[in-house]
């Protein structure tokens, strides 16, 4: 399990210095998300676009090192190598997205080409884009999901309190009518969540435990 996570190399930099630390609970990062669900033309669901903030913490170990030029300033440029680095990552981890029409799981493409990081206010934010292999038609918008989460824990991924999910209608398209919601975690999750321990086994998806599901709400 410790070796798999090793491999994470650059998503997880933070996780990695903090189990030095006996006894430690989970998670070591924490991620602010915003995802926009990307229609087409018809109205149908064709990628999630992802966006995650990082914390402060995993934020300075991230960027260390990555001013090659000097000059004080993060640029896209300098961190795109450890954009690159998260992205292919994450490919091991089926980039923590779940999505399902009614129980059956939607297979993903990889992501676009259009990923960034962006270094803001003292936080660190990946932007990427996951297509998905089939597109979910409108009619079916109603029984679509998904999830966002790290099966082992190591990185706790939770929505913004402020627009976390949008529909992002194509140019021209027409959008369904359907609102996004994101489930809440059960009263006490936090807390359960701050008392795990070191030793977590991803192969559990102990994870989707604690995963904000999002569903969508349909009229005619």
């Amino acid at each position: 399990m410790i070796k798999r996570r090793f491999s994470f190399s650059g998503l997880i930099l933070c996780a990695l210095a903090a189990q030095t630390a006996p006894g430690l609970a989970h998670p070591h990062v924490w991620v602010t998300m915003h995802t926009d669900v990307q229609l087409g033309q018809n109205g149908e669901a064709v990628g999630l676009r992802h966006k995650w903030t990082f914390d402060q913490f995993y934020t300075s170990f991230a960027v260390e090192g990555m001013d090659t030029n000097g000059d004080g300033v993060y640029s896209e440029e300098e961190l795109r190598p450890l954009g690159q680095t998260n992205i292919e990552a994450l490919k091991e981890f089926e980039y923590f997205t779940y999505a399902f029409v009614g129980k059956t799981r939607l297979a993903l493409k990889e992501p676009t080409s259009d990923y960034r990081l962006e270094y803001k206010d003292d936080l660190l934010t990946l932007y990427f884009t996951i297509p998905l292999e089939k597109p979910v038609p409108k009619d079916e918008l109603k029984d679509f999901s998904f999830s966002i989460y790290d099966p082992g824990i190591y990185v706790s991924l939770t929505f913004a309190k402020e627009e976390p999910v949008r529909l992002a209608a194509a140019n021209g398209g027409t959008p369904p009518r359907c609102a996004p919601h994101v489930g809440d975690r059960a009263v006490g999750q936090e807390q359960t969540l701050s008392q795990l321990g070191e030793d977590i086994d991803p192969a559990s998806n102990i994870g989707a435990q604690f995963a904000e599901r999002v569903t969508f709400i349909c009229t005619r």
